[in-house]
């Protein structure tokens, strides 16, 4: 079990992982409390199991076996390394739903059931982006199959149910109620999970969690914790992610996501100024890939996206989830605020060929309180290669910037290349500063498109 520091707290990822409940019910009416959960555990139970893998570790070598090859001490005898977690059953075929960071590079994968029998399993797909994996053991006579709830239909406040082998206790059932929805704990990509303190603790990695009804409405998953035991924050991938991802590994063994072909980074106050809009609600385009369904349909650098499909886009992880979640080859709509004017916009999802976060974030300094300082020269024909530029780049080389300069501030740095000010194309020094004189006279930031090591972003320079 792995734990990410945040805050001075840990959120570690449930393999070998589920919640000790906190208490606080919300208020519920009178018909939805039930008088236990017995009915609901008796039925669910012999659907959940128990996952015990191993992972045989053959190269142990060492610096030591190479300086001293013949110390007698014999060949290296390779380590087997056992994790445990849990998963459930999705299907009379003998489909199990669990979690990749359960069974990710094992060489030996075995489900227990709750009657203590053991089968072994294959892995059918893994998806490493949203920790869901599928594995398939030989079905059983009247095998007990589980039934995927509505993840979006739970709101917070209501029960929530989590079955699983916390420890190796296999079995055990802990209830609490839904905390948040759409908690983003910076885990990947695609984090969208249901936060629940239902008690989750080491073994509960991959296990349901039910709802009221005992529908599956989320796959328990990580928690956060500063000792590594439950303090009564755990968060499950929806099921609304989790039953696509299995639906998809079971049919064809890997994931299919859309891909739109645009690198997105935040709108700052700063970066709103400069592009005249009112807030900061969107994800602001900084590069638009060549060829892409977003070049196709017209998206450009300095656009920002505000909706998609008819959803608000706060910005770039609601962009980021809402293309990838598209269905490639099918028709979406986007607006784009340009120039301060709201267009919709209508293009096909194309599809992810890899697991690139290819609409991810990119760095996004802010501006401070000091002079512009920067030293520019024209593009050194030398340099082109090493700078990651295509062919035919323009634009204006940073040699140097000032120690506490706004430009030092603002997060410029000696290499980067300045392509665009004001959304002006730039070919020598004098260009920069002839925009920067503008953008002082209007007492407002000076918006700057660079170039780095590859990659496209904004900044927006404060004139004070």
């Amino acid at each position: 079990m792995s734990y990410i520091s945040r805050k001075r707290l840990c959120i570690g990822l449930l393999a070998g992982v589920l919640t000790l409940s906190a208490g606080g019910f919300a208020p519920v009416s009178a018909q939805e409390i039930p008088n236990d959960f017995s009915a609901i555990v008796r039925q669910k139970l012999p659907a959940v199991v128990a996952i015990t893998t191993r992972q045989i570790i053959q190269d142990q070598t060492t610096l030591d076996d190479f300086l001293n090859p013949f110390d007698g001490r014999g060949p290296v005898q390779p380590q087997v390394r056992e994790a445990l977690g849990s998963g459930f059953v999705i299907s009379p075929e003998g489909y199990i739903v669990t979690n990749n960071h359960v069974v990710a590079d094992s060489t030996e994968i075995h489900v227990v059931f709750s009657d203590k029998e053991t089968s072994p399993a294959r892995l059918v797909g893994r998806d490493p982006a949203t920790d869901i994996a599928v594995l398939k053991v030989d079905p059983r006579p009247n095998m007990t199959t589980t039934a995927w709830g509505d993840s979006d239909a739970m709101q917070p406040g209501a029960w929530t149910i989590a079955i699983g082998s916390p420890f190796g206790l296999g079995g055990t059932v802990t209830v609490g109620v839904l905390s948040a929805r759409s908690r983003d704990i910076q885990a990947g990509p695609y984090d969208d999970f249901l936060q629940t303190d239902a008690s989750i603790n080491r073994g509960n990695s991959g296990g349901p969690l039910f709802n009221a009804r005992g529908e599956v409405i989320g796959v328990n998953t990580a928690i956060v914790s500063p000792s590594g035991g439950s303090i009564g924050i755990g968060f499950a991938v929806p099921s609304r992610t989790a039953r696509r991802v299995a639906d998809q590994l079971i049919r064809n063994g890997r994931i299919e996501r859309g891909f739109i072909g645009v690198r997105l980074q935040e709108v700052t106050p700063s970066l709103a100024e400069a592009l005249g809009m009112s807030g900061t609600k969107g994800a602001l385009v900084a590069s638009v890939e060549p060829g892409s369904p977003a070049e196709k349909a017209g998206l450009r650098s300095g656009d920002v996206v505000t909706r998609f499909n008819g959803k608000d886009i706060q910005g770039v992880h609601d962009l980021t989830l809402a293309a990838a979640n598209e269905k490639p080859g099918s028709r979406a709509t986007l607006t784009r605020n340009r120039g301060g004017s709201q267009q919709e916009v209508e293009l096909t999802v194309g599809q992810r060929k890899d697991e690139e976060m290819r609409t991810g974030a990119v760095p996004n300094p802010e501006a401070a309180d000091q002079g512009l300082g920067l030293s520019l020269s024209p593009i050194p024909d030398e340099a082109r290669q090493q700078l990651g530029l295509q062919p035919g780049t323009t634009g204006v080389f940073v040699q140097e910037v000032a120690p506490n300069s706004l430009a030092a501030e603002s997060g410029l740095k000696p290499g980067d290349v300045i392509v665009s000010a004001n959304n002006q194309n730039v070919t020598q020094p004098s260009d920069v500063r002839q925009e920067w004189a503008k953008s002082r006279q209007q007492n407002k930031p000076i918006l700057l498109r660079i170039e780095r090591q590859g990659q496209s972003l904004f900044v927006a320079v404060s004139n004070s």
